[in-house]
């Protein structure tokens, strides 16, 4: 009898509390993460999906499948793909030599390690010091970095539409 009245009171109290802070931590990853897409140094995507993850998970997969959760998960790849190759396309159609190229790729993965200035900064740097070896004119890099920073700028916009999109996937599942 103690067992039974323990398990009516206690146990679904307890499961039903868990899975509400469950649901408030995916909503928290989420929503960080829709920001990080935005705000360099926050990986946005992942904390998508990982939000989403988590959603999925505390409904125990009945209404997202395991499916869903895959096509997520190769939408944030692609979006974190965005962020390599968004600025080296941009030094590339300025004409920018392979240098730029190479130094926007660099100044990226540099920029990581330099917080929001590094990462909004990175690439511009890298690209116009990349152009400068390549072709030692002051100018042309100069034109160099102003492409790769609007291909960041561009690439933010596609990381941003991806997120929206792979939570709108969720929600499709969720609901049909």
């Amino acid at each position: 009898m103690v067992c039974r009245d323990w398990t009516r009171s206690g146990f679904w109290a307890i499961l039903n509390s868990m899975t509400a802070l469950v649901w408030i931590l995916s909503l928290m990853l989420v929503g960080v993460g829709i920001a990080g897409t935005l705000l360099p140094g926050l990986p946005g995507t992942p904390l998508v999906f990982g939000g989403l993850l988590l959603a999925a998970w505390a409904d125990g997969f009945q209404n997202v499948s395991v499916g869903t959760v895959i096509v997520l998960a190769v939408l944030t790849t692609l979006a974190f793909c965005v962020d390599f190759i968004s600025s080296s396309l941009g030094a590339r159609g300025a004409g920018a030599s392979r240098g730029a190229v190479v130094g926007a790729a660099l100044g990226t993965l540099v920029g990581i390690f330099f917080g929001f200035a590094g990462i909004i900064l990175g690439p511009f740097i890298g690209a116009v010091i990349g152009e400068f070896m390549a072709r030692r004119n002051l100018r042309q890099a100069g034109r160099a970095g102003i492409a790769t920073w609007i291909g960041f700028v561009l690439g933010i916009g596609v990381k941003l539409m991806l997120a929206f999109t792979m939570v709108g996937i969720f929600f499709l599942a969720y609901i049909f």
